[in-house]
């Protein structure tokens, strides 16, 4: 079993329901235990800034899943709480992205683990470091000193 961190997003419809629907989801896999689930935080969008506010957070799991098979997972429950992937960066009803899966570094066409602006992005190192603060990232180093090296 490899611990694996989930990040968490919605900036439309019911987003709390539909997180918290999708950490359901994520449990009722096989292969998948969900450990912990981070407060749910209000963030400004990144990228494309004029849309609604975000809601997001991150899971630890626990799985025997590969990485590749872990994010076909997370898209097939994008797909069932209705994303729709029109513009990047764009508004969602739900955005699960693959952060950190052990100490393994993945980089595959349409896979990069860990996520490649994790170090850019306070509201994916916030919910990591709630969940725990001595996570190390592989390529990044603790994610404390990632997120102290925002300010």
């Amino acid at each position: 079993m490899t611990v694996a961190y989930v990040g968490l997003g919605a900036n439309i419809g019911p987003r709390e329901v539909t997180l918290l629907r999708a950490v359901d989801l994520l449990a009722e896999a096989d292969d998948v235990e969900v450990l912990a689930v981070s407060q749910l935080r209000e963030t400004d969008p990144v990228g494309m800034v004029n849309q609604p506010r975000f809601l997001n957070g991150a899971a630890r799991i626990d799985t025997s899943l590969p990485p590749r098979m872990l994010l076909e997972l997370l898209l097939r429950i994008e797909q069932c709480l209705g994303r729709v992937r029109e513009e990047r960066w764009g508004p969602r009803t739900v955005d699960l992205d693959l952060l950190v899966y052990g100490d393994v570094t993945v980089d595959e066409p349409g896979l990069r683990v860990p996520h490649p602006r994790l170090h850019e992005r306070r509201f994916a190192l916030e919910p990591l470091a709630e969940l725990d603060p001595e996570l190390v990232v592989p390529g990044l180093g603790a994610v404390s000193g990632a997120l102290a090296a925002l300010d």
